[in-house]
Order: C-alpha cells, then structure tokens, then sequence
C-alpha cells in the first residue's frame, strides 16, 4: 500500500516536483520559446505562461504559446507517474490569474506506471526531424494509437488521406507566404534564428534543413542562411501527415491540445517514428480555415504533425534548453 503523501518525505517530495519540471524542459514549443516557468511549493507545483516569450506576429492570439505549455505540463505528469508519484491536475485554477494555467497536488506513490515510464524515456530522445522521410509508411495501427492518445487527452487526431494532403499543402504554402512577405514576421524569426549560445532558446542552425521540393512544403527558418542539415533525399512522399485538433481556441482546450501534442510525440518517438510539427498554416486565419475543410465540422486546428521513418540512423542534434534558474522557482 502506498504512503499517503503527507506522510512522506517533504524533501522527497519536492525532489520529484523538481525532477517533473526539469523533464518538462524539454517539451516542445513555438520556435522553441520555452514559454513557461514552474513554481514549487511544499507538494504542488503550478505552471504559469511567460507572456514576455510570446511571439506577437507568429503567434499574435497566443494559441501556440498555450499549446507550448500544455506539451510542458503533460512532460511534467509523465515524469511523476514514471517516478511512482500520483497526483492531481487543476487546470486554469484561478480565473483573476490567466497566466496560471496548472497547479499539480502529489497525492501518494503508487510505484512506477510503465506506460509513463516508456513514455519518459522518449522525452530525452525525441527531435524535431525537418529532414524528408524515407520510403517506409507509418503503419495503420501506429497511426490509430497515436489518435487513442489524443483522444484520451481530450483533443483529436486526423489523418489526412493521401488525395487530399495536396490541399493541405494549398494551406501550408498560403501561410508561408503571407508570413514570407511581412516584415515584422521576418524580424521575429530571425531573431529567434540568431540566437545567442547563452538564452537557450530559439531555433539553431544545425537543427534546420534547406527548403526542398515536397508534397507539403517545410518552413523556411533561414532565408539567406546556411542550415545544418541535409534536406535528405526524394520529395517525402512516404510522410503522413496527421493534424491535431480540438473543439475551439479556448484556453484549457488549447492546454488540452499541447498535452495531446506531447502524448503523440512521446508515443512515436518511443516507436521509432521520426515527428515534425508544422504550425505555419495555424499562425495565418486564413489557412487556418482551409485546414478547417479537412477536419469534422466542429473541430478547429491546432497544429499538423508530419510522420515518417528517416532513412538516416543518426538522429538530428537537440535544440538548446534555458536554465533551470531561469524556468523553475522553489518557493519553499
């Protein structure tokens, strides 16, 4: 029988909320923005947004910034129930604070869970892979446990059939090119793809692969610069492209579509499925509702996911991670 949480170690226990949060950091997010910052005291731990780490052109209606910190908030619940913790979730706890977006309560120690466990394993691991896929579809059954993990995190999951990705690409492309011929855009991602070694943050070099020809055109992060990666070879015609949605923007249904966006990254990771998150035709309204044209009639487009196996071995180098001073606050 497990120990009621107040009967455990107080130093134990904040031990694993810090472990939880330092997990957390390697969530993605929006031009890797890293937009959260934990606060832990006695057996909770609270996630706020940082409204200052929110792109204002990109992400002018902050629903990327709450789907950044809903993908950190399900990395932190991963890690605890991996470590053997159980506790409760509050999310939006208190309406007069809108940055506040999750209060977790450790409330036993059940053991380890394994599903989380394998889960925690991929979060060290896991990429964002902008390189093309090779021939090697994703299964069915993978692609259906990946929507079982959406749903159970209260979003959904759409595959695009092959016959209509090129009407996803119609959306990507408009998006791009909107965004391709705005100056502030431009401004913003360049400073977020020129940042200096010691933030932390932002979008490196080496990460980014040279525009190619592909059914779904890739985001050009580097206008004029020099990417890291090899674009890889062929058009990726074995991707499968997979878009994650849920019933409206508000606020904890976009948090809710960040946990899902973790669930099914994590997942794939652990299976060996290589992920790319596109957010170009979500940033632009008007993209967004082409996107709408490919989903059921009440569900409203968070994100795509682009799905494959790379035909390289070697995974891609990790995006750099802000310092846990900067990002986790011990209160008591």
């Amino acid at each position: 029988m497990s120990a009621p949480v107040n009967l455990l170690p107080h130093l134990e226990a904040r031990d694993a909320l810090e472990a939880a949060a330092r997990a957390s950091l390697r969530a993605p997010s929006v031009f890797n923005t890293q937009p959260w910052v934990w606060r832990i005291s006695g057996h909770v731990m609270e996630l706020s947004a940082d409204p200052t780490r929110r792109l204002a052109v990109t992400d002018a209606e902050g629903r990327l910034l709450l789907i950044s910190c809903g993908a950190a908030l399900h990395h932190a619940r991963v890690a605890l129930a991996a470590a053997g913790w159980s506790a409760d979730v509050e999310r939006l706890p208190d309406a007069r604070k809108p940055d506040l977006l999750a209060r977790i309560q450790l409330t036993g120690y059940p053991g380890p869970d394994p599903t989380a466990a394998t889960l925690a394993e991929a979060i060290i691991r896991r990429r964002t892979d902008r390189r093309a896929y090779g021939d090697r579809r994703v299964p069915p059954a993978a692609l259906a446990r990946l929507a079982e993990l959406a749903e159970a995190e209260g979003s959904q999951l759409h595959e695009v059939p092959d016959e209509r990705v090129p009407e996803l690409s119609v959306a990507v492309d408009e998006a791009a090119d909107v965004e391709y011929f705005s100056p502030a855009f431009r401004s913003e991602l360049t400073r977020w793809t020129h940042r200096p070694a010691w933030t932390g943050d932002g979008i490196p070099p080496s990460t980014v692969v040279r525009p190619a020809m592909r059914r779904v055109p890739s985001r050009n992060f580097l206008p004029g610069g020099t990417p890291g990666l090899t674009a890889g070879p062929g058009g990726d015609e074995a991707a499968s492209y997979v878009i994650l949605a849920g019933t409206d923007d508000h606020p904890l249904h976009l948090l809710r579509g960040g946990e899902a966006l973790s669930a099914v990254l994590l997942q794939a990771t652990a299976e060996g499925i290589a992920t790319a998150p596109i957010s170009e035709a979500v940033e632009v309204p008007w993209p967004r509702r082409l996107l709408r044209r490919l989903l059921a009639a009440d569900a409203d487009p968070y994100l795509i996911v682009r799905l494959g196996y790379p035909d390289s071995g070697e995974a891609p180098p990790p995006s750099p991670r802000r310092e846990t001073r900067e990002t986790i606050r011990i209160l008591s």
